[in-house]
């Protein structure tokens, strides 16, 4: 191999490592964001209870909650 083969070798060589590292970086934060996402939806569903928790409890003090 001559040293122009090499150097196109290497040079394609190291494009797919750095495509392969693209695709790890990718998967990476594909994966962050999923969690996030899916830790929003919880802490939404929390305050959504929490809130409904204080309306009732709004409604017992006020005696707005008829249980009849």
């Amino acid at each position: 191999m001559n040293n122009t083969q090499s150097a196109g070798f290497q040079a394609g060589e190291a494009k797919g490592q750095a495509q392969e590292k693209g695709s790890q970086l990718m998967d990476q934060a594909s994966a962050a964001a999923q969690s996030a996402k899916e830790s929003v939806q919880e802490a939404g569903a929390q305050m959504q209870m929490k809130a409904s928790d204080a309306a009732e409890a709004v409604k017992d003090a006020t005696g707005m909650n008829k249980s009849t």
